[in-house]
């Protein structure tokens, strides 16, 4: 679910905005620390219309670099929120920006309807990221071992060497990459069928680089997020040698909802 909500910002010029990190379910006040973003220390609270809540701190008005310092800043507040407090946040976009607590409270009036509907699928559900890589040499051996034809035809190319044609050559590249590319689908197949039982939902993201041969986000119960993590490592151990696993969060749901603030870049903001 993704809404998208413009907004051009007006009237006078302010040194000191409001920046927004998530959403979440919320009447009461609540603080969460002086975790700010700017690096000023700023105390993280909650600005609350009717039964919901922005989770905010104050910060310079000006548009935020997603520097390695900011990105973290940003995750680390979210972590806070949803980790140490028990939240199901609705995350923002990074560099979520308001002038005011008004326009705040503006932006959380003109959206509730969405964000409610947000907050109640995600209630409870956190997300957690799988990147694999996998040992290209290591699958390549085994490739060999499990394929007659690749293991002849490259037999004969080494054997006759100097007879050996360009074609045969050309032969033996197009079957390694078509085996490869058989054994990453099952490898990636394998892992997502492992992992349905623990996950409600999952997101194919864009794979980076010849290594990287799965780049997911899984949606999980939060009751089962133990199960979720028993399985990974599972899976991990069973492919170990071939295969290696980066496994992230809990995250917010951020590859399952996402409420976006588009700002204009003017001397405004």
């Amino acid at each position: 679910m993704e809404t998208t909500i413009s907004a051009a910002p007006g009237g006078e010029q302010t040194t000191s905005g409001v920046y927004v990190y998530c959403i979440i379910e919320c009447a009461e006040p609540r603080t969460f620390g002086k975790i700010g973003i700017g690096g000023r220390g700023d105390d993280v609270y909650t600005v609350h219309y009717r039964d919901l809540a922005a989770v905010v701190s104050r910060a310079a008005l000006q548009v935020y670099d997603p520097t390695r310092e900011n990105a973290l800043t940003h995750e680390r507040v979210n972590e806070v929120v949803m980790v140490d407090n028990g939240f199901t946040p609705v995350p923002m976009s990074f560099g979520t920006l308001f002038k005011t607590e008004e326009d705040t409270i503006e932006f959380l009036k003109d959206t509730y309807d969405a964000l409610r509907d947000a907050l109640q699928k995600m209630k409870d559900k956190l997300e957690f990221g799988l990147k694999v890589n996998w040992d290209r040499d290591s699958v390549l051996v085994e490739i060999e071992n499990e394929n007659e034809e690749l293991r002849r035809l490259k037999a004969e190319i080494e054997s006759n060497q100097q007879t050996s044609t360009y074609f045969a050559r050309m032969q033996l590249g197009r079957l390694v990459e078509q085996a490869l590319a058989d054994k990453s689908d099952a490898y990636v197949r394998d892992i997502y069928d492992q992992l349905r039982e623990a996950a409600i939902a999952s997101r194919s993201n864009k794979v980076i680089g010849d290594k990287m041969i799965m780049n997911a986000a899984f949606l999980v119960a939060r009751d089962r997020a133990q199960l979720f993590d028993e399985k990974v490592h599972e899976i991990g151990k069973r492919h170990e040698g071939k295969l290696t696993f980066r496994y992230t969060g809990p995250w917010p749901p951020y590859n399952f909802v996402t409420i976006r603030l588009q700002l204009e870049r003017s001397a405004g903001v």
